[in-house]
């Protein structure tokens, strides 16, 4: 209807205005249901090039409008200048009959058809399980990914990692330490090692493996890789209970193998962005606004993260993805800027680049926030919350608030049984009107097609109108990359459904009545089905 309601305003102005410019058409519901489904306010846009009272060019727009009656009932005229539009009645029966027809697929669209996406998400390197921190961006990934999909884009999800540097050599060196304490001796954990039982099992593995063959051999390049092996394991698993699947997966230290990081720093020194100083390579960023230059290489010879960064995503604009969206943590908003920064001296366009900042989560256990530290193995794992709460559940609590507030995940809450759980909601919803679809259709096997024109009380038109606004959230959850808004939608979905239930009886009702409900039942579980689809979540039919 929105491409409908612009096309007829676009005609409209262009009849009237021939040498104008046309504006953007912008579409609103009015906040109060009885102005109409739809306004503008493009009157009121116009009035300054125009220099006409806003009021005086809705009444000639309106006048110019040439609409279908089946589509629009009225069209009027509010306040200083606002257009309301009125959908007919048999727009929303078609409207209702084109969505259960087009089932699975109702919210789908192509927008996006044409473009490639790739959303670079997770991306911890193998030094322990996925934590809660991690959590969040895991499945604000997914899910973001899945709206682009749901909006036409082929999209892949990439995993970011590295498996060298001090990291991992420190976790190298704890499982030596932890193997040897098992084979008897002596030690202590140097200070900032990992400390987690995590170590403490894959150290007893390799005892179990190799004796005490490397007693004596701490240094030893198995440690580190057999500590690399077991956790990423660990994690492949972890992301599959949380219904997320990975399509690729790059290594940093494939951009040195491969000479992207040498020539990152040529061309930024053939530039003349790049100076020494204390021994270190500073990269001149006060140029892009910054009021400090940024260290690229250590005194040490160490790289900060900006250098594989930039030259990381040099790459992956080098792969021919329209659009490279990153998931990061808070963390991180000081330094993509930098990377932005670099690509475009590079000759890179950083508009290609789409950065999602997402806030911290602190775990609630027993109304209080609970500490966490990957080291000192003081968190809360993934597994373990999911033990807790369930998979759905996690994911369903890490999406319901928007990406940009901090995040408190409540155990107590989460672990709530019924309607006062959020997701158990939104799924009771579901199950219910897959419950209500089998026990009315048995006794209305024979009553023949459903005729929609009989929905007609306010709380059907209610439910209908909303549920036909499902393709628009899905795209305004993509865009924003809130996949917040799409909870929040079907919040209202449940909470429409629960009315019309209320409201209007099924059992009982004239077979022709109850066959048109159970019909705009089959509408509510389509949209219910699809939205926590997208969201990763499972639709049960029963529960």
């Amino acid at each position: 209807m929105n491409d409908y309601l612009k096309k007829i305003i676009s005609d409209a102005l262009q009849k009237l205005y021939p040498d104008l410019e046309l504006p953007e058409i912008i579409l609103e519901k009015p906040r109060i249901a009885e102005h109409g489904d739809m306004a503008t306010n493009v009157a009121m846009t116009l009035a300054k090039p125009l220099r006409k009272a806003p009021r005086g060019i809705a009444e000639e727009l309106v006048g110019a409008l040439e609409y279908d009656a089946g589509q629009l009932e009225s069209v009027e005229i509010a306040g200083p200048g606002f257009i309301n539009f009125r959908f007919a009645a048999s727009w929303l029966y078609d409207a209702l009959n084109g969505a259960l027809q087009q089932g699975s697929g109702f919210g789908k669209s192509t927008l996006l058809k044409g473009k490639r996406y790739q959303v670079e998400f997770v991306s911890a390197n193998p030094t322990g399980p996925l934590t809660v921190g991690h959590g969040r961006n895991a499945v604000l990934g997914d899910t973001i990914a899945r709206l682009y999909e749901w909006t036409g884009a082929a999209v892949e999800r990439e995993y970011y990692f590295n498996n060298a540097g001090r990291q991992m050599r420190v976790l190298g060196n704890s499982v030596a330490v932890r193997y040897q304490q098992l084979l008897g001796r002596d030690m202590e954990l140097p200070e900032g090692s990992y400390e987690g039982e995590y170590i403490v099992d894959i150290a007893r593995q390799m005892t179990e493996e190799h004796g005490d063959a490397y007693i004596d051999q701490p240094d030893h390049i198995l440690f580190k890789e057999t500590a690399e092996k077991v956790i990423f394991a660990d994690i492949s698993k972890t992301l599959e209970r949380m219904n997320i699947r990975m399509d690729t997966y790059f290594n940093e230290n494939d951009l040195y193998e491969n000479g992207a990081i040498d020539s990152v720093l040529q061309r930024l020194d053939q530039k003349g962005l790049t100076y020494k100083q204390d021994g270190a390579l500073w990269f001149k960023t006060t140029l892009f606004g910054k009021e400090k230059d940024t260290v690229l290489v250590k005194s040490s010879g160490e790289p900060t993260y900006r250098l594989p960064d930039i030259a990381y995503h040099a790459h992956k604009l080098d792969r021919g993805y329209d659009v490279c969206v990153d998931i990061f943590g808070a963390d991180h908003i000081a330094t993509y800027p930098d990377v932005l920064s670099g690509l475009e001296v590079l000759g890179y366009d950083p508009k290609r680049i789409d950065v999602l900042v997402y806030q911290f989560v602190t775990i609630v256990m027993e109304g209080k926030p609970f500490k966490m530290s990957t080291r000192k193995a003081n968190f809360v794992t993934l597994d373990e919350l999911m033990d807790e709460v369930g998979s759905d559940v996690t994911r369903f609590f890490f999406l319901m608030r928007s990406p940009g507030t901090h995040l408190e995940f409540d155990i107590a809450q989460a672990k709530e049984s019924g309607e006062k759980n959020p997701v158990f909601y939104l799924q009771y919803a579901y199950a219910r009107i897959r419950s209500i679809m089998r026990k009315v259709e048995e006794t209305l096997e024979d009553a023949g097609k459903a005729d929609l024109s009989l929905l007609q009380h306010e709380s059907e038109v209610a439910l209908i109108k909303i549920l036909l606004d499902f393709p628009e959230w899905v795209v305004s959850a993509a865009m924003s990359k809130e996949p917040h808004r799409l909870i929040n939608y079907l919040n209202e979905v449940a909470a429409a459904f629960h009315k019309f239930y209320h409201d209007c009886r099924i059992i009982g009702e004239d077979p022709g009545l109850a066959v048109a409900r159970v019909t705009l039942l089959k509408g509510v579980a389509v949209v219910m089905a699809n939205g926590l689809g997208i969201l990763g979540i499972d639709a049960p039919e029963k529960m």
